[in-house]
C-alpha cells in the first residue's frame, strides 16, 4: 500500500511538471525560453570546440543553432537572412582567397627563409619569429599565420636542437597581439569593422601602438621565462634550405595585396576591396581555382552565418530597452570596465561570439566608435590568457603534435596570463 501511495505521489508530481511544461510551450513565453536554451547550447559547443560523444563541431553547432531559431519560430526566414552580416562574410572570404594564393605561390616559405637566415642567436631567432608573426597577422588573419608558421618554427627548432616550445608560444602570442592592429587582423575585428563603421586607417592608428608594445612584451616575457634558452652567447649554425617559390605568382600576389591595403587606408569599402582583390587573383594560367578553394576555411564562414542568426534570435526575445539600461549601469563607457567584461566573456565563450553578444550594449554607449575600439583590443588580447583562449593558440598546439612537440596548458599560461594583463592595461591607458 505504501509503495502504491509513493507511485501515486510521483505520478502527480510528474503530471504537475508536465502541465507546467505544456503551459510554457503553449504560452507567449515559449519563444523566449527556446531562444535562451538554443543560445546556451550553441555557445557551449562553440566554447568547448565540439559536442562530447558526437562529431558536432563549432561550425555545425552554430548552423544548428541558427536553424533552430527559425524552426521554433523565434525568427522568420527573412529575419534570419537579414541577421547575417554579408559584408563580414565577403571580407573574410576575400582575405582567405588572398592568403590561399600567397601560400600556393610560396610566399610564406620565402618569408620563413628570411627569418632563418637573419637569426644568429636564439634571442634573435625569437625576435624574428615574433616580428614576422605579428606583422603578417596584422593584415592576413592570425589563424592563417599560425597555420603556416607552426610547421616552419617546429621543424627549424628541432633541426637546431633547441627547445621548440618557447618559439611556438611566440607564434601563437605574437599572432594574437599583431592581429589587434587592423580590421583584417582577425575575424572579430572584421565583425567590429563592419558593424561599427570605423575606418581602416582610424582603427589602425588607434591600435597599432598596442600591437607594437604587445610584440615587444612577448619577446621580453618569453625570454625571461626561458632564460636558459635565450640568455646565452651560443650561436646558431644551420645551413638554410633552399625555399621553393614561384616568383611571378609571388610578385602578382604582393602587388594585389599592396593595392588592397592602400585602398583600405584610402577609405574604400573594405569588403568590396577584399573580394575584388581575391577575385582578381583567380585570373591566372598557373594555379587552378580548385586549389585555392581547398585552402579556404569554409567551416569558419558557416560558423559566422550560424552565430549571426543565433545571436539575432536571442536579441529579439531578450535584449529589451530595460536590459540595455541595466547593462549601461555597469558603466561600459569606461574603458577599464568594458575591457574587463570583454576579456572575461572572450575567455568564456571565445572572442568572436563575445563580440556578437556585446553588439547591442556597445551600440548603446555614449561613444560607440571608441567603445568598439576597446572591445577589439580586449577581445583580441584576451586570447593570450590561456591555451584555450583563441583558435590561433589551438592551431599551434595541434599542428605542433605532428612534430612530436606538445604545447601544454601551464607553460602557455605562465607566459600568456601576464602578457594578457600587461597588454590590456597598456591598451586601456593608451585608449
Amino acid at each position: 500500500m505504501l509503495r502504491c501511495n509513493n507511485y501515486a505521489t510521483d505520478f502527480w508530481r510528474w503530471a504537475v511538471v508536465a502541465g507546467r511544461v505544456r503551459a510554457v510551450m503553449t504560452s507567449a513565453a515559449f519563444p523566449t525560453v527556446a531562444a535562451i536554451l538554443i543560445f546556451i547550447a550553441t555557445y557551449l559547443v562553440v566554447a568547448l570546440g565540439k559536442l562530447p560523444g558526437l562529431h558536432l563541431d563549432r561550425a555545425g553547432a552554430a548552423l544548428l543553432g541558427g536553424a533552430l531559431m527559425v524552426a521554433v519560430g523565434v525568427l522568420t526566414p527573412e529575419e534570419a537572412y537579414k541577421a547575417v552580416d554579408v559584408d563580414t562574410i565577403v571580407l573574410l572570404l576575400g582575405m582567405m582567397i588572398v592568403v590561399a594564393y600567397l601560400r600556393l605561390s610560396g610566399f610564406f616559405r620565402l618569408a620563413q627563409g628570411w627569418v632563418a637566415r637573419g637569426a644568429d642567436r636564439p634571442l634573435t631567432l625569437l625576435a624574428g619569429i615574433v616580428v614576422m608573426s605579428a606583422f603578417l597577422s596584422a593584415f592576413l588573419v592570425n589563424d592563417t599565420i599560425c597555420l603556416v608558421m607552426t610547421p616552419f618554427v617546429a621543424d627549424l627548432a628541432l633541426r637546431l636542437k633547441r627547445d621548440p616550445v618557447p618559439y611556438l608560444l611566440a607564434v601563437a602570442m605574437a599572432s594574437n597581439v599583431g592581429s589587434v592592429a587592423t580590421i583584417t587582423g582577425n575575424p572579430q575585428n572584421m565583425i567590429i569593422g563592419t558593424v561599427s563603421g570605423l575606418s581602416y586607417g582610424g582603427f589602425a592608428a588607434a591600435l597599432t601602438p598596442v600591437a607594437v608594445v604587445g610584440a615587444a612584451l612577448t619577446i621580453l616575457l618569453i625570454a625571461a621565462v626561458y632564460r636558459r634558452e635565450f640568455l646565452t652567447a651560443e650561436r646558431l649554425a644551420l645551413a638554410p634550405e633552399p625555399k621553393r617559390y614561384h616568383r611571378p605568382l609571388v610578385t602578382k600576389a604582393l602587388i594585389v595585396l599592396g593595392a588592397m591595403v592602400a585602398l583600405f587606408f584610402a577609405g574604400l569599402p573594405i569588403a568590396k576591396v577584399a573580394i575584388t582583390g581575391g577575385a582578381l587573383l583567380l585570373v591566372t594560367r598557373r594555379v587552378k581555382p580548385d586549389k585555392v578553394y581547398r585552402e579556404i576555411d569554409w567551416p569558419l564562414l558557416v560558423m559566422f552565418c550560424g552565430l549571426f542568426i543565433t545571436v539575432a534570435g536571442l536579441e529579439k526575445v531578450l535584449v529589451t530597452p530595460e536590459l540595455v539600461d541595466r547593462v549601461a549601469a555597469l558603466q561600459l563607457d569606461r574603458p577599464g570596465i568594458l575591457s574587463l567584461v570583454t576579456a572575461v566573456l572572450s575567455n568564456v565563450v571565445s572572442n568572436v561570439p563575445a563580440v556578437l553578444v556585446m553588439k547591442p550594449f556597445v551600440a548603446a554607449t555614449a561613444d560607440p566608435g571608441r567603445a568598439w575600439t576597446v572591445v577589439a583590443m580586449a577581445s583580441t588580447l584576451a586570447g593570450n590568457f590561456t591555451l584555450l583562449g583563441s583558435v590561433a593558440n589551438l592551431i599551434v598546439a595541434e599542428r605542433a603534435k605532428a612534430f612530436g612537440v606538445e604545447v601544454r596548458f601551464m607553460p602557455y599560461f605562465v607566459v600568456g596570463a601576464p602578457l594578457t594583463i600587461l597588454t590590456i592595461l597598456f591598451g586601456i591607458w593608451w585608449l
